[in-house]
C-alpha cells in the first residue's frame, strides 16, 4: 500500500526527475546558453529617409504646379527644328572632340612614358600649359588667331577658321591634355610583371600594348573617360560665346526673340539631362565589359 502511494506522489523539483507535462531540457543547457539574435533597430535611418522623401515630394510638387516655369511653353519648343539642330551639333561636336582629344592624348601619354627626355618634356609642357589655361580663354585666343598670324605658309588665316572649326580645335587641344593623364594613369596601373611575362613570350612592343597593356588599362581608363565624355557634352555649351549654334545658343536665339527665358532654359536643361543619363547607362555597361573576371564585374 505504501509503495503504491509513493508512486502516485509528485516528484519534487530536487529529485532530478521530470513529469510528462514538462518540456524537454536541451542537453548542456545549464553550461552554454545560446544568445538570442535581436535585429538592429534603424529608427534614425527610417526617419531620415522619410524626411528626405517628404522634402523631395514638396520640391517636385512646387516645380510642377508653379506656373512661372511655363511647362506648356517647354513642351512647345522641346522638339522644334532649331532646338533639334542645336542638339545635333552639340552631339556631333562632343563625338569629334572626344575622338580627336583621346587620339592626341594617347600620343602625349606614350611620349610622357618614353625614355626620350625631349619627348617627356614636350608632353609634360603641353599638359601643363593647356590645363593651366581656362577653356574660355583658349577659345577666344583661337577665335582671334588671325590678329596674331594673318598668314601662315601663305594662307590667309583671318577668315580661315570659322566658329565651328575654332570650337573643334580649342576643345580638342583642351581635352587632349586631360586625356593624356587619364591614359597615362591607366597604363601605369598595369603591373610590371605583365610586361615582363609578355617580353618573355617574345611579343613585340605593339602586340604587348594591344594584347596585354591596353585591355588591362581600360579598367582604369573607362571611368574617368566616361566622366570626361559627360563633361565635354556639357562643356560644349561654352562655344555659344563664339556664336556656334549648339543647343544652348539655339535656345538663346529663341528667348532673345520671345523673352521666355526660363522655359527655354528648361528645354536645354532637360535635353542635357536626357543625353547625360543615356551616356551614364552606356558607361556602366562598358565598365562591366572591361571588368569581367574581376570582383568589380557587377
Amino acid at each position: 500500500m505504501s509503495a503504491q502511494t509513493e508512486s502516485l506522489t509528485p516528484a519534487s523539483p530536487s529529485s532530478g526527475t521530470t513529469s510528462a507535462a514538462d518540456p524537454p531540457v536541451p542537453e548542456g543547457a545549464g553550461k552554454h546558453t545560446i544568445p538570442r539574435i535581436v535585429p538592429v533597430r534603424r529608427t534614425g535611418q527610417w526617419v531620415a529617409a522619410a524626411v528626405v522623401l517628404g522634402l523631395l515630394g514638396l520640391v517636385l510638387v512646387s516645380v510642377v504646379r508653379n506656373r512661372a516655369f511655363q511647362w506648356d511653353v517647354v513642351a512647345r519648343y522641346f522638339t522644334t527644328d532649331s532646338v533639334l539642330r542645336g542638339l545635333g551639333l552639340t552631339l556631333w561636336l562632343t563625338a569629334v572632340v572626344m575622338v580627336l582629344g583621346f587620339g592626341l592624348g594617347t600620343l602625349l601619354a606614350v611620349m610622357r612614358l618614353s625614355g626620350n627626355r625631349v619627348l617627356r618634356a614636350t608632353s609634360w609642357g603641353y599638359v601643363w600649359l593647356f590645363r593651366s589655361t581656362p577653356i574660355l580663354v583658349q577659345l577666344l585666343f583661337w577665335f582671334n588667331i588671325g590678329a596674331l598670324y594673318p598668314t601662315i605658309l601663305g594662307v590667309n588665316t583671318v577668315n580661315l577658321l570659322g566658329p565651328v572649326t575654332v570650337a573643334v580645335v580649342g576643345l580638342t587641344l583642351h581635352e587632349a591634355a586631360y586625356a593624356a593623364e587619364v591614359v597615362r594613369g591607366g597604363i601605369l596601373s598595369v603591373e610590371r610583371g605583365q610586361l615582363e611575362a609578355a617580353q618573355s613570350l617574345g611579343l613585340g612592343p605593339w602586340r604587348r600594348f594591344r594584347r596585354i597593356v591596353l585591355p588591362q588599362a581600360m579598367r582604369s581608363i573607362v571611368p574617368p573617360a566616361g566622366n570626361m565624355l559627360i563633361g565635354t557634352l556639357k562643356g560644349t555649351s561654352i562655344v555659344s560665346i563664339i556664336a556656334v549654334q549648339d543647343l544652348l545658343y539655339s535656345v538663346q536665339l529663341v528667348y532673345h526673340r520671345t523673352y521666355e527665358i526660363i522655359p527655354l532654359l528648361l528645354v536645354a536643361t532637360i535635353w542635357y539631362v536626357v543625353i547625360t543619363s543615356l551616356l551614364s547607362i552606356g558607361q556602366h555597361y562598358v565598365e562591366r565589359y572591361y571588368a569581367r573576371g574581376t570582383a568589380d564585374a557587377r
